[in-house]
């Protein structure tokens, strides 16, 4: 193998694309002492940049709720941009989907916990993600879709 086939991959740069945060109703919001329902939407997307340069978002949007009343609303699209070159196209969506997402998560964790923080609430900590079951997940129901319309 060559230098020039040599599979390349590496980290230009990770950064926050967007980042909102919303209270609605503050300040009487403060004043309760119950624990928040706090559900969490994460989305993975990805594009073709440049020659060899891809970039990856991971959006993460957490929304507070006591009873009906929404606490805070975070939404987040952490993002990175890699080098990555001589990798054959079947094996390019898992490394996108699974490698490059891994690698951005713990910085998408850390810009929640904080703006959270800031928002004036106790840090949510994301639990750990596993890309791998996501990405075959959403190959299986690719798979299932392309045979269902196939039989039409």
């Amino acid at each position: 193998m060559t230098e020039e086939q040599k599979p390349v991959f590496t980290i230009e740069k990770i950064y926050v694309k967007d980042l909102s945060v919303e209270v609605p109703h503050a300040p009487g919001i403060f004043l309760e002492r119950d624990a928040p329902e706090v559900q969490l939407e994460l989305n993975a997307k990805n594009q073709h940049v440049d020659d060899g340069l891809y970039e990856v978002i991971l959006t993460a949007t957490l929304t507070a709720k006591l009873k009906e009343q929404v606490m805070f609303l975070v939404e987040v699209e952490q993002a990175g941009v890699f080098r990555i070159r001589h990798i054959s196209e079947e094996e390019m969506a898992p490394v996108l989907g699974i490698g490059c997402a891994n690698i951005i998560f713990p910085y998408l964790r850390e810009t929640v916990s904080d703006a959270v923080t800031r928002a004036g609430f106790s840090a949510v900590i994301l639990s750990p993600v596993n890309f791998e079951a996501i990405y075959q997940q959403q190959q299986q129901k690719t798979e299932n879709n392309s045979i269902a319309a196939n039989s039409e």
